[in-house]
């Protein structure tokens, strides 16, 4: 099985005082697609999400943040997140806001990013529930494959088409 962390990024929810909706929600539909789940709660602050970014995609496959993505003044995830990213995985975010647009002109507002850290997939989601998990939905299908390459399983098959990169 594999590992997955849901860090989720809110000073609400790190102070006790908000319900983690989101990261339960992405806790439910990575353990219904077989993965083991860890959770991570830090605050709006870069340097703690940073920290928390390397420190789960050490022990995990895929790197899952919810929050902190908007215009907000504290909303710094996409910095923090560039700062530790090795590799850009710019159309999965492309294909999350293609996805987010056709239920919402908000899903523009978004600025999440994505990327590898080691052979971490590190993907920067929305800190509303239905925005995390529709985003997480329409990369889901992509995540055997790219984790698979992550990995270091990148031998191909003859018929087989060869990975894009």
């Amino acid at each position: 099985m594999t590992r997955a962390t849901v860090i989720t990024v809110s000073d609400g929810v790190s102070a006790g005082v908000r319900e983690d909706l989101s990261g339960d929600a992405l806790e439910g539909m990575l353990t219904d697609a077989g993965f083991i789940v860890g959770r991570l709660v830090v605050p709006d602050e870069q340097d703690r999400i940073a920290d928390a970014i390397r420190s789960a995609a050490g022990s995990s496959a895929l790197v899952l943040t919810t929050g902190g993505t908007g215009f907000g003044p504290r909303d710094v995830t996409p910095e923090a997140t560039a700062s530790v990213i090795e590799r850009e995985a710019g159309g999965l975010v492309h294909l999350m806001l293609a996805r987010g647009l056709e239920s919402t002109p908000m899903a523009a507002l978004s600025r999440a990013r994505a990327g590898s850290v080691g052979s971490a997939l590190v993907v920067n989601l929305p800190g509303s529930p239905r925005g995390a998990t529709e985003s997480l939905a329409a990369i889901m299908d992509l995540m055997p494959h790219v984790l698979d390459l992550l990995a270091g399983h990148t031998e191909h098959h003859s018929g087989e088409p060869r990975s894009g990169g």
